[in-house]
C-alpha cells in the first residue's frame, strides 16, 4: 500500500527514499517536520496517533482546516494516519509489527523510550531499525524537563540577541523546532547510509537546546572567542556594516553589504563615492566601529528616495537590497523568480484540496513531488491495520 498519488516509477524518476518505511510516533513540530522531509524524499510515513485526539497540533488553531488546523497541515502532508491505543494489547501488537517492518522510527517521547518501547526491545524486534529520539534538553540532567520552542529560545540565548536592546524578542516562527527537525533528518540520512554498509541500525538523538546552540553559529562562537555575551542590535549585524534596515522616504529598506567592494558600489549608486574612501568607512571593521555615523550618512542619502526606487537602483548596482515584505509578498516574489514555491495537494480521489509550500530540496533524476494532502485523523486506519495484520510473505 503506497501513497495516494504514488505510481510505479522508473529508475530515472525514482525518489531517493522510495522503499523506506518510517514509523512516525512523533507529534507537534520537530518530529513531524523531520518525517515530512523523509516523506517528501519518497519514504512511506505511517503516522501513529492517539485515538480520538491525535496530534496536539490538530487543535492548535485558528486558522482551522479540514484536518483540524493549518498548523497541523504545515508538516504532515504525504503521510498516512492510523490511530493506535498503545495501552490496548491488540493495538500494541500492531505497533510492534509496524516496528518490525520499519526502517526508521521517530518519536519525541521521554528519554530512554520510544512509543513505550525500551531500547533493548526495539533492538530485538528489528536490529536494522534506525531510531530517532527528539527531546527538549537531552537524556541526562534535562531528561525530565519538558521542551517547548519558546522556552528554549529564552533559555538558550536566542531571545537575548533578537529585537531591540532591553526587549528580548521571540523569533516569529518556532525556529528551534525547525532546526531540530532538520538535524533529525540529517541524522536519519547518515544512519541509513551507515546501515547500507554494515546492515545495522543506529540510534539518533537530538534535542532542542543543542540544535539551538549549533544554530547560533557566529554568535555563539563570538562568545566562546571573547567571553562576552553578544547583545541585541535590533535589525543590525554584529560583525558587518551596513547590514541592517535603512530608512527611505516611505519606509525601511534592507541593505546587506558583505564586502568593501559592495559598499563602494552602494555609495557610488547613491551619488556619494567619496564615502568609500572616508577613513571612518574604508573597511568593514571601520564601518562596524562607526555604525551610528554610517547609518546617519546613508539615511541622509536615502531620505528622498522611495523603497521601490532604492531597491531597483541598488540591485542594478549589484548591492543586496530589498523592501520589507509580508509572507505573501515573499511567496509572490519566489513565483516571479521561477522558483515555483507552491504545491497543490490532493485528496484520495485526486482532487485539489489546498496549497502548501513545496520542499526546498530539488534533486535531478527524481520524480515529480508527492502531493498527498495531510491526512484526517485515522484516515488510513482500515488499510494500515489490514496491512499490519497480513503476514509479510503474503503482502503484495
Amino acid at each position: 500500500m503506497g501513497s495516494r498519488t504514488d505510481a510505479p516509477s522508473s529508475d530515472a524518476a525514482r525518489r531517493p527514499l522510495e522503499g523506506v518505511l518510517v514509523a512516525d510516533f512523533s507529534r507537534v513540530l520537530a518530529g513531524p517536520l523531520a518525517t515530512l522531509h523523509l516523506a517528501d524524499l519518497g519514504a512511506r510515513v505511517v503516522k501513529v496517533e492517539r485515538p480520538g485526539s491525535g496530534d496536539e497540533t490538530r487543535r492548535w488553531g485558528p486558522p482551522f482546516s479540514a484536518t483540524g488546523t493549518t498548523y497541523f497541515d504545515s508538516v504532515n502532508r504525504n503521510k498516512e494516519s492510523v490511530c493506535l491505543d498503545l495501552s490496548d494489547a491488540g493495538d500494541r501488537e500492531l505497533a510492534r509489527e509496524l516496528v518490525r517492518r520499519a526502517d526508521v522510527l521517530v518519536g519525541n517521547f521521554r528519554p530512554g523510550s520510544a512509543a513505550g518501547f525500551a531500547p533493548d526491545e526495539l533492538a530485538t524486534l528489528n536490529p536494522r531499525l534506525v531510531t530517532v529520539s527528539i527531546t527538549g534538553f537531552g537524556s541526562a540532567g534535562g531528561a525530565d524537563r519538558p521542551g517547548y520552542d519558546f522556552v528554549v529560545q529564552a533559555l538558550g540565548g536566542l531571545m537575548s540577541i533578537t529585537g531591540p536592546p532591553g526587549h528580548p524578542t521571540k523569533v516569529g516562527v518556532a525556529l528551534v523546532d525547525v532546526l531540530c527537525g532538520k538535524d533529525a533528518t540529517i541524522g536519519v540520512l547518515a544512519a541509513l547510509a551507515r546501515r547500507a554498509v554494515d546492515g545495522r541500525g543506529s540510534h539518533v538523538e537530538v534535542d532542542l537546546l543543542s540544535s539551538l546552540q549549533a544554530g547560533l553559529v557566529n554568535q555563539v562562537q563570538a562568545y566562546l572567542g571573547t567571553g562576552v555575551d553578544p547583545q541585541p542590535l535590533d535589525d543590525a549585524h554584529p560583525s558587518i556594516a551596513p547590514y541592517e534596515l535603512l530608512t527611505c522616504a516611505d519606509g525601511p529598506l534592507a541593505v546587506a553589504c558583505g564586502t568593501d567592494a559592495m559598499f563602494a558600489r552602494l555609495v557610488d549608486a547613491l551619488g556619494a563615492p567619496a564615502l568609500a574612501r572616508d577613513a571612518r568607512f574604508a573597511t568593514n571593521a571601520d564601518r562596524v566601529r562607526n555604525r551610528p555615523s554610517l547609518r546617519a550618512e546613508l539615511a541622509d542619502l536615502l531620505r528622498t528616495t522611495t523603497t521601490v526606487d532604492a531597491e531597483a537602483l541598488l540591485v542594478r548596482a549589484g548591492v543586496p537590497a530589498g523592501r520589507v515584505g509580508t509572507i505573501g509578498d515573499g511567496l509572490r516574489l519566489a513565483g516571479s523568480l521561477g522558483l515555483d514555491p507552491l504545491l497543490d495537494v490532493v485528496d484520495v480521489d485526486g482532487a485539489v484540496v489546498g496549497r502548501q509550500v513545496r520542499s526546498p530540496v530539488r534533486l535531478d533524476r527524481t520524480g515529480p513531488p508527492r502531493r498527498d494532502a495531510p491526512p484526517r485523523l485515522g484516515e488510513h486506519d482500515d488499510a494500515v491495520r489490514r496491512w499490519l495484520s497480513t503476514p509479510m510473505e503474503e503482502t503484495p
